[in-house]
């Protein structure tokens, strides 16, 4: 899969910016996560465009897929002209707002975000696992490579990127040890046990006995990062709760 990414930062992150964290971003996919994982992408700055509706040619975007780098969320009419422009192709967005508002480093979503756009382009899959309070009760758990662990990064040549779980996550047997997410943290004594969550992350799943989606996390900082993006209406979560 080729990610295409379009800046329409307005000029607060310059190409030559964004080409260097789009260099870490790859390597992060081709020398951490595809080794796990079996499969991967890559991303490529196409097209050369500073406002948010500026005309775009078939040619200027070539990828599978585009990640579109925003200044500050504005969700229906971005939704909307990427249905105009580039209907059918999966899509994510990059808002820097958001991310300071999180607290995060841009090029961390756009880590993030580029992770779950490859695992999950058309926000489809579920896997089924426990309830995150109730673990003899199954729930479908969202196909997210990076919620869970969302809080946590690492740098790759001076760029910090998000860290991900891995597939021992999402497995149905019992716990016996195995790595969970690439980073490994360590917290309390334990790292994180398939479908659990660390501190300041979240995940969302299907819950049959209630015929909706619901969410789980462990602490404030979690339960804040969720509040943010679901009352601004950004994030692959509230996408796909969109198109329902």
């Amino acid at each position: 899969m080729v990610i295409s990414v379009l800046n329409f930062s307005n000029g607060l992150v310059e190409d030559a910016s964004l080409q260097s964290a789009i260099r870490a971003v790859n390597r992060q996919i081709s020398e951490d996560f595809q080794p796990y994982w079996g499969f991967g992408a890559q991303l490529r700055l196409d097209a050369t465009l500073q406002r948010r509706n500026a005309k775009i040619k078939n040619s200027e975007m070539r990828g599978d897929a585009v990640l579109y780098i925003r200044v500050s969320p504005r969700t229906a009419d971005d939704d909307g002209f990427h249905a105009a422009t580039f209907g059918g192709v999966p899509y994510g967005f990059v808002y820097l707002e958001v991310s300071t508002k999180l607290g995060d480093e841009w090029t961390t979503t756009l880590s993030h975000e580029a992770l779950e756009l490859l695992a999950d382009p058309e926000l489809n899959l579920l896997v089924q696992g426990p309830h995150p309070k109730h673990p003899n009760r199954q729930v479908f758990h969202w196909f997210e490579m990076c919620d869970a662990v969302q809080d946590e990064s690492y740098l790759i040549d001076d760029v910090r990127v998000s860290n991900f779980v891995l597939p021992p996550y999402f497995k149905s047997s019992r716990e016996r040890g195995g790595r969970n997410d690439f980073l490994g943290t360590i917290t309390k004594g334990k790292t994180l046990s398939s479908f659990g969550v660390n501190p300041g992350g979240y995940i969302n799943f299907f819950d049959p006995a209630k015929k909706k989606d619901d969410d789980f996390e462990l602490d404030d900082r979690g339960r804040r990062r969720r509040r943010i993006k679901q009352t601004l209406g950004v994030g692959r979560g509230q996408m796909r709760r969109r198109r329902v």
